[in-house]
C-alpha cells in the first residue's frame, strides 16, 4: 500500500517545479522545450540530460536514468520515497500527514538506523580510547599539531587500538551481528583472516553528514605504515561523491563563502583559528557532486589547496567544476607554506585572512600556472602563451565578460587590449568559437561511457525524439523493432513504443 494517496503525491509534486528543484543540483540551459545539463549520474563531455517543464520530468540519453521529481531526488540524495515526500513538501510549505511507512520503507530505514548506530558506536569507542592509557600516543600527536582539547572534543578525534580485532570484539559485545558490522565498512570478514577492524593504530577523524549523524571514518596511521590515511569504504549511508568534510559545522557559519581544504587537519586547524566555513573532500578529487552541495550553503568558494604541484593541479581540476555548478571561485595562495595549517602556525590567523582577502580570480590563476609553460623571454614563446590565453578566453560567452577578462590579461601581460581583442577574434574564427571542455569528474560509480560511434548516436537522437515527439512513432514502426537497438537502450525506449511492439508480438 502506498504511504501517501495519489490526490497529495500530486498536490507535493505540483507544487515542486522539476526545473527549479534540479536546477539546485545540476548547471541547466534551456534548449528548445528542454532545459539540458551535464549528468549528475555518470561523466561526460557534452550535456545529455534533459529535463522537460511540460512533462516535469527527466531523462538521461547517455545513461538511461530518468523520472519525475521524487526519482531525482531519491535517485541523486539515496532518500527513500518517504524522505524524498518529505523534503519536497518542506520545500513547498506542505503539512504532511503522519502515518506509518510501509513495510519496505520501514525496513530500509531501520537497517540505515542500525548502520548510523553502528557508526556512533564506533565514535564513542574511539573517542574513549584516545583519552585513556592506550590512545597516549595519538593524542601526543594531536597536541604536537596544536589541537586544543576543545577542538578535539568539537570533532570527535579518537584513536583505533594497535591490536586487528578491537574494535569488531567491542561491538561484538554490544549485540551488533556480523553481516550489519560488514554493511558499515568497519569490519573486514574474510575467510583466510576470520573478522577484523578496517581501522587499527590510527589517529581517527569521524565524518558527519550535515545532520551531524556519523556516515564513516578517516584514520592517520601512527608511525610507520601505508596508507598513510585511510577512509571507510561507501556503504548505504557514506558516499564520499556527495559529502565533504566538516559541512555539517561550516553550512552553520552563516557566511556566504566555503573553504575548501584537501585535507582533515587544515580543515580543523581552520576552524580552530576562527575560519568556521571550512571543509574538505573525503580522500577523493573534488566532483560535481560536491559542487553540488557547496551551492546550498555558498555562492563563493576559495580554494585553500596545497602549494605544491599536487595542489595546483587540484585547483586546477576543481576550477571548472565549480564554475559549472554556478559558483564562483577562488584561490588563495599560501606561500612560501605548504597548506592552510602550516600558513596559520607561522603566520597565524590575522595574516590568513589577509591572504583570503587576496585571493586571486581563478580565471587569472588558470592564467598565470599556463604562463609557466612558455618561455616569456623568447618571442616564440610569448606568442604560443598569447594563442592559448586568446583560445582561454574564448570560454566566456558573454562579450561584455569576455572583454573585461581580455582587459585584465592585456593590463597585466603588458599586450594592449585591442592586440588581444584582436587575437582572441582571430582564433575564435579559426576555431570556429567552439569551446572545449574537459570531462568533469562525477563521482559516480558507473563506468565511463567510452566514445560514442554513429550508431551510438543515431539511436540517441532517434530516442530524444520518439520522447518529445510520439507522432514520429507510426511513422517509423515498420521499419524498427526493439530488436534493432543496443541493449542497453532498450529499456530507455519511450512507453507508448514498448506498449504497442507488446501488442502486436
Amino acid at each position: 500500500m502506498p504511504f501517501y494517496s495519489e490526490e497529495l503525491k500530486e498536490e507535493v509534486r505540483s507544487a515542486n517545479d522539476i526545473v527549479d528543484v534540479i536546477s539546485g543540483y545540476v548547471r541547466l540551459q534551456k534548449k528548445g522545450s528542454s532545459y539540458v545539463g551535464l549528468c549528475p549520474f555518470h561523466n561526460e563531455k557534452t550535456g545529455s540530460f534533459h529535463v522537460s517543464q511540460n512533462k516535469q520530468l527527466y531523462h538521461c540519453f547517455g545513461c538511461g536514468v530518468g523520472g519525475d521529481v521524487f526519482g531525482f531526488l531519491m535517485e541523486y540524495e539515496n532518500f527513500t520515497f518517504r524522505e524524498a515526500m518529505q523534503q519536497l513538501a518542506d520545500r513547498a510549505g506542505i503539512v504532511l500527514p503522519q502515518q506509518e511507512m510501509t513495510e519496505q520503507e520501514k525496513r530500509e530505514s531501520d537497517y540505515r538506523s542500525m548502520l548510523l548506530d553502528v557508526n556512533r558506536e564506533a565514535g564513542k569507542y574511539y573517542y574513549l580510547l584516545l583519552r585513556s592509557q592506550h590512545g597516549a600516543h595519538a593524542l601526543e600527536y594531536f597536541r604536537g599539531r596544536e589541537l586544543s582539547d576543545a577542538t578535539m572534543k568539537k570533532f570527535g578525534l579518537g584513536y583505533a587500538d594497535k591490536y586487528s580485532d578491537d574494535l569488531y570484539r567491542y561491538l561484538k559485545t554490544k549485540g551488533y551481528g556480523d553481516r550489519l558490522l560488514k554493511d558499515s565498512g568497519l569490519i573486514t570478514i574474510d575467510e583466510k583472516r576470520g573478522a577484523h577492524d578496517r581501522f587499527w593504530n590510527r589517529a581517527m577523524f569521524p565524518i558527519m553528514n550535515v545532520h551531524r549523524k556519523i556516515i564513516g571514518f578517516g584514520g592517520r596511521v601512527m608511525g610507520e605504515g601505508e596508507p598513510k590515511y585511510l577512509n571507510s569504504p561507501e556503504t548505504q549511508i557514506f558516499d564520499k561523491s556527495r559529502n565533504l568534510y566538516g559541512l555539517h559545522l561550516a553550512r552553520q557559519s552563516g557566511r556566504p563563502q566555503m573553504l575548501l581544504c584537501e585535507g582533515y587537519m587544515d580543515v580543523i586547524a581552520l576552524h580552530q583559528a576562527g575560519f568556521d566555513n571550512a571543509v574538505a573532500s573525503l580522500g577523493t578529487a573534488f566532483t560535481s557532486g560536491h559542487a553540488s552541495l557547496l551551492k546550498r550553503y555558498a555562492k563563493e568558494v576559495y580554494l585553500t589547496f596545497d602549494s605544491d604541484g599536487a595542489g595546483v593541479k587540484a585547483a586546477l581540476r576543481a576550477i571548472p567544476i565549480l564554475k559549472e555548478a554556478g559558483l564562483t571561485a577562488k584561490v588563495v595562495n599560501m606561500n612560501p607554506y605548504k597548506d592552510p595549517d602550516e600558513f596559520i602556525k607561522a603566520l597565524g590567523a590575522d595574516a590568513y585572512q589577509e591572504r583570503i582577502d587576496q585571493a586571486e580570480n581563478s580565471f587569472m590563476f588558470e592564467i598565470r600556472i599556463l604562463e609557466h609553460n612558455y618561455n616569456m623571454s623568447d618571442p616564440q614563446g610569448k606568442t604560443a602563451f598569447y594563442n592559448e590565453a586568446a583560445r582561454k578566453l574564448l570560454e566566456f560567452d558573454e562579450a561584455l565578460e569576455r572583454n573585461n577578462y581580455i582587459e585584465a590579461v592585456a593590463q597585466k601581460y603588458q599586450i594592449g587590449f585591442e592586440n588581444l581583442r584582436r587575437l582572441v577574434a582571430q582564433v575564435g574564427t579559426q576555431t570556429g568559437l567552439v569551446k572545449k571542455h574537459e570531462p568533469l569528474k562525477t563521482g559516480n560509480r558507473k563506468k565511463d561511457l567510452q566514445k560514442e560511434d554513429g550508431i551510438t548516436k543515431s539511436q540517441k537522437l532517434l530516442l530524444t525524439w520518439l520522447s518529445e515527439e510520439p507522432a514520429l512513432y507510426p511513422v517509423i514502426r515498420e521499419y524498427i523493432t526493439p530488436e534493432d537497438f543496443r541493449m542497453r537502450f532498450v529499456r530507455m525506449l519511450p512507453k507508448h513504443c514498448l506498449h504497442s511492439w507488446k501488442r502486436e508480438i
